[in-house]
């Protein structure tokens, strides 16, 4: 039991799409140099929809608001794949009133992410959510 609920448990890979450069390199070194995850980073939803499959992502952290493809329309795209059809969702956006917290929560997501977030407290909130919904 031990053995394979560790497995099943510990997060390793996530895939992530942010449009915003600044955004996106400060996420990437809390969650990569600090929280020891591998990134499979994205630009756009378009991108990550095509590469996401070949990268295996445990966890999806989606921006919300996006030029072209934003962070909900990503999830919809990506749940047609069934490989991630069930994997874990975390949004980030500015958007955190309480009826937005929860629309996204009923598009599927396990946490939203309010930005700015702290670069070194991101991974810790992201494996908090992970944990809570792995223990299930």
């Amino acid at each position: 039991m031990e053995g394979s609920q560790l497995s099943q448990s510990e997060l390793k890979r996530i895939l992530y799409v942010e449009d915003e450069p600044d955004i996106q390199a400060i996420a990437k070194i809390a969650l990569e140099a600090v929280g020891g995850f591998e990134l499979a980073v994205f630009s756009a939803g378009t991108d990550a929809v095509a590469n996401a499959v070949a990268f295996a992502p445990q966890l999806l952290l989606l921006d919300v608001m996006m030029p072209g493809m934003d962070g909900p329309t990503t999830l919809t795209e990506l749940r047609k794949l069934p490989e991630l059809a069930q994997v874990p969702v975390i949004f980030m956006t500015a958007k955190v009133q309480p009826q937005e917290v929860a629309h996204f929560k009923s598009l599927g997501a396990i946490e939203v992410i309010a930005k700015p977030f702290d670069p070194m407290t991101l991974a810790q909130s992201v494996l908090r959510a992970w944990s809570a919904k792995v223990g299930q």
